[in-house]
């Protein structure tokens, strides 16, 4: 079944206008770039249980992260690492962005000391 389905698509693909596939393009990039993290992990081909395995916790802990609407950035940063990522937070201003760097140590260890 997944091979008939590429093979659909590319034809489908293949039938659109330039212009078409260029607005296509446009919204999955910008699907691709507001994924809720259930969603990520799933783009990534990932489970709960196999996340939970790389970040030694159980399969209902990651339930929870990816349901929580706030938690502390050091979580979050663990999350994306497991998935082979890396967590960039920008300040995003009229004028301009600034990439935030670093948040202090104190933050991740107050939180693993909370787990």
């Amino acid at each position: 079944m997944g091979d008939s389905v590429a093979r659909n698509f590319k034809e489908l693909q293949e039938a659109m206008s330039p212009e078409r596939r260029a607005r296509v393009e446009v919204r999955v990039n910008e699907a691709l770039r507001t994924m809720a993290l259930d969603e990520l992990r799933e783009a990534r081909k990932l489970t709960q249980t196999q996340l939970a395995s790389l970040l030694h916790v159980d399969q209902g802990s990651v339930s929870k992260m990816e349901r929580r609407t706030d938690m502390y950035i050091s979580t979050l940063r663990s999350y994306i690492e497991a998935m082979g990522g890396a967590l960039h937070i920008r300040a995003v201003f009229a004028d301009g962005e600034v990439q935030i760097q670093r948040f202090g140590d104190e933050t991740v260890g107050a939180e693993r000391e909370a787990r």
